[in-house]
């Protein structure tokens, strides 16, 4: 009888759909697709980055795109006033763009820790859903007291609201490797 048994659970560790094979595959397949986000998100905040050094040049690109007579034209056309009337008088303020882009890229760098190891550096995630969260009131009050009309406010919210997403996914694929990580553990251990 006992000879049964254990023929019958070879025949079960054999099998292509056995519990610890899948476990295996789906930890695996949850590690690629929390590095496939985090990449993203890195590639989103270099990009996000360099935007803000060309500020002139692309003001000068959005104007071709836009009416001056529309909503979206008019305001871009006062912000390209105000930018170059800074260039010729103080451009030492454009260095605040600079400082920009370099906040950007060494945010990149530091989701370089959960492209590596991602449960163990979940706090870089939880960092960057706060961040994200907090575009939106800074975006609200800062852009009030300095005369930035909602409709642009609105638009600067949805880089938070777009950069949450991957991260929340991060984060909830991160937990379940997190669990899974303890109950292997757990298992050794006893």
């Amino acid at each position: 009888m006992k000879f049964k048994a254990l023929f019958k659970n070879n025949n079960n560790n054999n099998k292509i759909g056995n519990s610890s094979t899948d476990k295996t595959f789906s930890v695996k397949k949850e590690e690629r697709q929390i590095k496939a986000w985090v990449c993203f998100f890195i590639i989103a905040l270099v990009i996000s980055g360099a935007t803000a050094i060309p500020a002139e040049a692309e003001l000068a690109f959005a104007l071709k795109l836009f009416s001056a007579n529309s909503l979206i034209g008019s305001f871009l056309s006062s912000i390209e006033e105000g930018v170059s009337k800074t260039q010729s008088q103080y451009p030492f303020l454009f260095y605040g763009y600079d400082w920009l882009a370099f906040a950007h890229f060494v945010l990149a760098i530091l989701f370089i820790g959960p492209l590596r190891e991602p449960v163990r550096n979940k706090w870089v995630i939880a960092f960057g859903m706060i961040a994200c969260l907090l575009i939106i009131p800074f975006a609200m009050i800062a852009g009030y007291y300095r005369g930035i009309p909602i409709w642009w406010r609105l638009i600067d919210c949805s880089f938070g609201i777009i950069g949450i997403i991957p991260l929340i996914i991060c984060y909830k694929k991160i937990n379940a490797l997190e669990s899974e990580e303890v109950a292997k553990s757990s298992f050794y251990k006893n």
